[in-house]
């Protein structure tokens, strides 16, 4: 065999060597870490009841779940879905008072 054409092929060896370290040291690297654990449910909850839709948020009143049904009824989205509830909730806190 030709000393150039060994020379090359010892480079191409170590060159892929390298590679393949790389590539399995930087899936470690990047590997997920596990999801934590769910919170128990607290026990200020009382038994039987299921935990609210959007746990940790306030609850919407009964003036703000109308002006929403209303924009889904509407098909609204994004800022106009936005306008939409706030036309509607001043609207309906007028006619409440």
């Amino acid at each position: 065999m030709n000393i150039a054409k060994v020379n090359t092929m010892k480079t191409f060896g170590k060159v892929m060597a390298f590679g393949f370290a790389a590539a399995m040291l930087t899936g470690v690297a990047f590997a997920q870490a596990p999801t934590p654990a769910s919170p128990a449910p607290s026990a200020a909850a009382p038994s039987g009841s299921a935990p609210a839709a959007g746990a940790g948020k306030h609850p919407q009143s009964a003036h703000s779940l109308e002006c929403s049904k209303e924009a889904d009824a509407k098909g609204l989205h994004g800022k106009a879905r936005k306008k939409f509830r706030e036309e509607c909730k001043k609207g309906q806190a007028g006619e409440a008072q």
